[in-house]
């Protein structure tokens, strides 16, 4: 017998693969160049791109022990072959998802409020070499009431 168990981390990462697919793909057509879309699932090719979302509780401040808030760090990372355009892919997916959070901030009422709070671009230490350019993104999000575990 299993239980369909709806934990708050689940809802925070389906909330925001839901955005990255539907908010941040819109806003990735509306820039006029030729994008990837963003997609999750068993994808591979040039028409698409799958990013690797990890979630992990991060310290909260004074204010949010006090008022038993809990603190997410959320990564979005993606990686991409090098080729002549994967510097402005890069910049293009950094922008989508930093818009995509500031125009849903509460991720349709899972979370509090949602914070767009850094990018790193990763580029070959070679041009030309093999190796992959990445971007990470990092999100803040909190979450409270009775989802709280502290």
């Amino acid at each position: 017998m299993t239980a369909a168990i709806d934990f708050i981390e689940t809802r925070i990462i389906e909330a925001v693969k839901k955005l990255l697919c539907e908010t941040a793909n819109e806003i990735l057509e509306k820039t006029q160049l030729i994008i990837p879309k963003i997609e999750f699932g068993d994808y591979s090719g040039q028409t698409t791109i799958v990013p690797t979302i990890s979630l992990a509780t991060c310290e909260r401040t004074e204010k949010e022990r006090i008022l038993r808030i809990d603190a997410y760090t959320l990564t979005i990372s993606f990686e991409m072959p090098e080729t002549h355009d994967t510097v402005y892919l890069c910049y293009a997916y950094a922008f989508a998802i930093c818009k995509a959070i500031n125009e849903n901030p509460s991720l349709d009422g899972i979370a509090d409020r949602a914070v767009f709070v850094g990018k790193n671009y990763q580029f070959p230490k070679k041009r030309n070499c093999g190796d992959n350019w990445s971007l990470v993104t990092k999100l803040r999000i909190t979450v409270a009431g009775e989802n709280n575990a502290g």
